[in-house]
């Protein structure tokens, strides 16, 4: 495998992590926003609040974000698999 196909494989993998955790992050920073801004409001100083409605909207976006996650990561294994034909043919020559 030549270095930049192995670089550029890596970047796709880097970019397809990203891509696949953001939503349930953003969810979660999003909702420790809200529940803070609450608990200020309320002057409720309770962390069990804030942090079960964190993983309650967490595992609820990465529920609902999960077809599209599992789609991109098919699609980036059906692509890896399909490049190794060019990757191997040049241990063999």
């Amino acid at each position: 495998m030549e270095t930049e196909t192995a670089i550029a494989l890596g970047r796709e993998a880097m970019r397809l992590t990203l891509a696949i955790g953001a939503p349930a992050l953003v969810v979660c920073v999003v909702v420790g926003l809200v529940a803070g801004i609450l608990q200020a409001a309320t002057q409720i100083q309770d962390q069990a609040f804030a942090t079960v409605l964190k993983i309650v909207a967490t595992f609820a976006a990465v529920a609902v974000f999960l077809p599209w996650s599992v789609a991109r990561l098919v699609e980036f294994a059906r692509n890896l698999f399909e490049r190794i034909p060019e990757t191997t043919t040049v241990f063999w020559s």
